[in-house]
């Protein structure tokens, strides 16, 4: 029986509402798990991947690329920048904006933002690897 309420939403959609029993994010200061009847909180999320799920279910999970999570009285919000799950993502696209994004800090000139190079890297490294990792588990 699931005993939180959880909701993940960006600018475009809600991408999960429902009931779990955990809910594993990336936060800034590393990766938190919240159980029911967890301290209020509020924290910002990195990229990454977050884990859900409820008793006797399968495990849900869904790549973040930021944004924040709040924890009051067994209810969770998620405020993502942007929240995919593993079939939403094309690989082929994603494929490409690492490629991208590497180009693009390996010809870096002085007016690269270096900081926000290396960050659009590492939202497309994770989506990728998020992506063939469900691929993975397919066959």
């Amino acid at each position: 029986m699931a005993r939180m309420n959880l909701s993940i939403v960006t600018a475009e959609r809600e991408t999960f509402s429902g009931g779990v029993d955990y809910v594993t994010a990336p936060g800034a200061d590393g990766e938190l798990t919240v159980l029911p009847s967890h301290a209020a909180l509020m924290t910002t999320l990195v990229p990454g991947e977050m884990r859900f799920g409820a008793d006797g279910d399968e495990e849900q999970a869904i790549v973040v690329t930021g944004g924040f999570m709040e924890v009051l009285a067994d209810n969770i919000t998620v405020l993502a920048d942007a929240a995919e799950r593993e079939d939403e993502i094309d690989e082929e696209r994603a494929e490409i904006a690492v490629r991208r994004a590497q180009e693009r800090i390996d010809q870096h000139g002085d007016d690269l933002d270096m900081e926000r190079a290396l960050a659009s890297l590492r939202r497309a490294q994770i989506r990728l690897r998020f992506s063939r990792r469900g691929r993975r588990s397919e066959r």
